[in-house]
């Protein structure tokens, strides 16, 4: 639509408007199509960066173990604790704890606070 658009005549602060887009993206694209061609303006490349600690598989079989019973003689969760319990039951080669408290901060997971108890997000 952009590049139909733009071709249309139209100018980039209007076409942004239009498909809900910063004009300064809008006209990224437009010079990516110019110097790079339509493939390279309908797809951005790859950007470095480095790779995700947890793929969702992992990510969602540690939460489903911290949505369980702790390991025996512990009273609840902590983060160090799910990280080596991770580890220990092979859902990841290895995972650091900071990784596991973002993990959980992004599934509004506070295990820690009651004794056995995980609360849904309400909406």
């Amino acid at each position: 639509m952009i590049l139909w658009q733009l071709n249309q005549g139209q100018k980039a602060a209007q076409v942004g408007r239009n498909v809900g887009m910063a004009p300064k993206t809008v006209r990224a694209i437009a010079r990516r199509h110019e110097e790079e061609g339509l493939e390279s303006a309908l797809h951005e490349k790859p950007r470095p960066g480095k790779q995700r600690a947890l793929d969702s598989r992992q990510s969602q079989r540690i939460i489903a173990m911290v949505c369980g019973p702790p390991p025996e003689g512990r009273a609840r969760w902590t983060v160090r604790l799910i990280a080596e319990e991770a580890v220990k039951r092979k859902l990841t080669p290895a995972v650091g704890r900071e990784t596991i408290r973002v993990l959980l901060q992004s599934h509004d997971l506070k295990p820690w606070r009651k004794k056995n108890v995980v609360h849904r997000r309400a909406g």
